[in-house]
Parts: structure tokens; C-alpha cells; sequence
């Protein structure tokens, strides 16, 4: 998996030089279109461009549809390439929409927030939202590279970048005890998102190389999702209590490493911990008591279950993460109680 962690004026020149292509097809939303595409423009060849609207809640089918037509209208064939040219929104469905037109065409991540830098292009899970249930259908397609420049941040709002952070934590929790501790004695604001976005890149190549397609080890990624995504999903159908996908983890971390606790797997200290820092960067969630059972109801859908269990990836202790820990309902909204 080629990843370039450089300015975009080096590395994308440097990509096109190395890899001939008949045509060209970037894909952008309103705010990328705005912000980032214009730093990419006088380092490509004539190519075409498709505006998609932002989103998570675009992030469907007919999104999709818009996609596959303007590359059909545009003729684009099986030697062409593909750029997306954005967040995780649009690096999942970019990437998903290029690895199904004609079976398969290449495409490139040019990620363009801090979410997207350290977890959404890197690994090569593509797909789109359906019926409610979040990335249901899609594939497994690593791009021919992903190209990362920091300076894209510049163009973040200050939640966008927060949402981020929470891969970053994750990462730090799952694989990397010092990094973990260096993290949580700093503020937001003190954090060297440089620094962070290389160690989050090295620690999703090295568990993604392992295990390409999520049959074993790529599950302790999941840290933080299982709830976390339930309750991201609850919420996008309640606009005015919408959560970004960073926000929701934050809250899913502190649930599972509860159940972690809860079951003698991490000791009180480490809880308090995760629970004091990640309060102090997110806040909390608002979350009632009417909302926990349908929230506990989309954790059915979860790509990690097997048969009726839910399954858990769960903290053994700070850096250490095991897989595929089945977990009851009970279980769950005990959780989601404690959280509120």
C-alpha cells in the first residue's frame, strides 16, 4: 500500500510522471471544490470534474449513480484514473464508485481532512450508507496511493479537525501505549497533528498488511466503532442533534473501554483516564435514556457480528486490543448508561 506523506506539489507530479493515463476524473464536493481543489488544478492534465454535494447523509446509491453516469458521459475506460479529492465521504464512495465502473478502474486518495489523513484512505475499505446502515454495502480495494499533505488541515473548521483526532486516539490506545500517554498530557490545541498523522499511518499500514480484508487482527481497529457507529447512525436521523463520525467514537471509546472494565479486562485507572481526556476534547454527547435501545438495535447491523452476536473489539490494557468479544445487550446499555 503506497502512501506519500509530502506537499501535493511534489507528490502528485511525481504520480502522474510515474503513471500514464488516457483520462482523468476528480471528484470534489462544494467545499473541496472550493478549497483544495484549486491547489491540485495546475498539477494536472486536462481532465474532467465531478461536484458532488458533502456529507455524510449524500453518502448513498444515488450519489453513486451521479458518479458512475459523469464517467460514463465522459467515456472514461479502463486505463483511466480517478481522484478523490476530499474527506472520508468522498475517499469511501470515490474509491468504491472507480473500483466498480467496467469491474474496476485505478483511483488515488488525495485526503483532505484530518479524519481521512489518518484512518479513511489508508487500508482500502470503500463503500457507501444504505437504508440508514452505515458503509452496508461496498468492497475491499486498496487505491494505486494515497498522497497526504498536511496543509489541507488549513482548510478544516476547528470541529472537522476535533472529529479527526479520535482516529488518532484510537490508534494510540490500540497499538501504542507511550504514544497514548504523550497524547493525554497535552491539550487539543498543543498537539502535533504532523507528528500524529505519520504515526497513525504507520500503525493502519502495519495492521492493514496483516490483514488485508478484516479477518482477524484489522477488527481491533474497530475500537470505539461498535457503539460509536450506532450511535452516529442514530443521529443523522435527528439533524439538530447530528454528531460528526469523530464525535460519535469519542463516545463509543469511552462505552467499550467501560465494558473493557467491566469485564477485568483494563483496570479503573486506565478507564478514568480515557474517560477524563476524551471529555476534555469532545465534551459529552447528549444522550437519553430513550435513546439507548434503538441505538443498541442498529449494533445488529454491525459488519463484525457473527450469526445473533454482537462482537467487540476491546481494550486488554493501554496499546493492547483483542477482537471478536461478544456482547449482550445488557451489557451495552449498561455501558450507554454509564456514558450518560
Amino acid at each position: 500500500m503506497s502512501v506519500t506523506i509530502s506537499p501535493i506539489s511534489e507528490s502528485l507530479p511525481a504520480f502522474l510522471d510515474a503513471n500514464k493515463y488516457t483520462k482523468i476524473q476528480v471528484i470534489a464536493d462544494e467545499k473541496t471544490f472550493r478549497h483544495c481543489y484549486p491547489v491540485i488544478k495546475p498539477f494536472l492534465p486536462k481532465h474532467n470534474l465531478v461536484k458532488i454535494k458533502s456529507g455524510e447523509s449524500e453518502k448513498h446509491l444515488g450519489t453513486c449513480e451521479v458518479i458512475w453516469q459523469a464517467m460514463t458521459d465522459n467515456e472514461l475506460d479502463r486505463h483511466s484514473l480517478v481522484i478523490d479529492l476530499g474527506g472520508g465521504v468522498i475517499g469511501d464512495m470515490g474509491g468504491f464508485c472507480a473500483s466498480t465502473y467496467k469491474r474496476g478502474i485505478d483511483f488515488i486518495q488525495i485526503p483532505t481532512t484530518l479524519l481521512s489523513q489518518v484512518d479513511a484512505s489508508v487500508g482500502g475499505k470503500l463503500g457507501v450508507d444504505f437504508h440508514g446502515f452505515k458503509n452496508h454495502i461496498g468492497v475491499f480495494q486498496i487505491p494505486k496511493t494515497v498522497l497526504i499533505d498536511a496543509d489541507f488541515l488549513k482548510t478544516l473548521s476547528f470541529s472537522e479537525l476535533r472529529s479527526g483526532f479520535a482516529e488518532i486516539i484510537k490508534h494510540c490506545l490500540i497499538m501504542d501505549a507511550e504514544k497514548w500517554e504523550e497524547i493525554r498530557r497535552k491539550d487539543f490545541e498543543e498537539q502535533n497533528f504532523a507528528d500524529l498523522i505519520a504515526h497513525s499511518v504507520a500503525i493502519k499500514q502495519k495492521v492493514v498488511e496483516a490483514d488485508p480484508t478484516e479477518k482477524g487482527l484489522r477488527k481491533i481497529l474497530n475500537f470505539g466503532h461498535t457503539l460509536g457507529h450506532a450511535i452516529e447512525t442514530y443521529f443523522l436521523g435527528k439533524p439538530k442533534l447530528h454528531l460528526l463520525h469523530g464525535e460519535a467514537i469519542a463516545a463509543g471509546m469511552i462505552c467499550e473501554a467501560y465494558i473493557s472494565f467491566v469485564r477485568g479486562m483494563i483496570d479503573q485507572k486506565l478507564l478514568e483516564n480515557i474517560e477524563e481526556f476524551i471529555f476534555s476534547v469532545y465534551g459529552k454527547a447528549t444522550i437519553k435514556e430513550a435513546d439507548i435501545e434503538p441505538i443498541i438495535a442498529l449494533t445488529a447491523q454491525d459488519k463484525k457480528n457473527k450469526g445473533k452476536e454482537v462482537r467487540f473489539s476491546l481494550l486488554e490494557d493501554a496499546g493492547k486490543c483483542t477482537y471478536d468479544i461478544s456482547v449482550s445487550k445488557v451489557e451495552m446499555k449498561k455501558a450507554l448508561e454509564y456514558y450518560m
